[in-house]
């Protein structure tokens, strides 16, 4: 059983930054793929970024290649998600999760944890 908790959501200026955490209970976080998700207003749930077991594949979305970089410490028992250039279509709630990446994305998620909001805007 993994229980994931994230943190670090909050409301920020166009072009601002925010750093997401995720952190996992259990021993068996390093046996996990890491992924987080992201849910806007209205709209479907979207994969946004994926890091292997061992953090050395990561894997983005087109929207947020080259903005957000996915990390983790197997160490600490948590993932990251560090936003840059950040767009009022950023706004979403984000949620992390635990699985396996299948192709370039994680498609099988055994654990979700509960997200946290991020806003977007001036």
């Amino acid at each position: 059983q993994v229980q994931l908790v994230e943190s670090g959501g909050g409301l920020v200026q166009p072009g601002g930054s925010l750093r997401l955490s995720c952190a996992a209970s259990g021993r068996t976080f390093s046996s996990y793929a890491m992924g987080w998700f992201r849910r806007a207003p209205g709209k479907e749930r979207e994969f946004v970024a994926a890091i292997s077991v061992s953090g050395g594949n990561t894997y983005y979305a087109p929207s947020v290649k080259g903005r957000f970089t996915i990390s983790r410490d197997n160490a600490k028992n948590t993932v990251y998600l560090q936003m840059n250039s950040l767009k009022p279509e950023d706004t979403a709630v984000y949620s992390c999760a635990a699985g396996i990446i299948t192709g370039f994305e994680m498609n099988i998620i055994n654990y979700w944890g509960q997200g946290t909001q991020v806003t977007v805007s001036s």
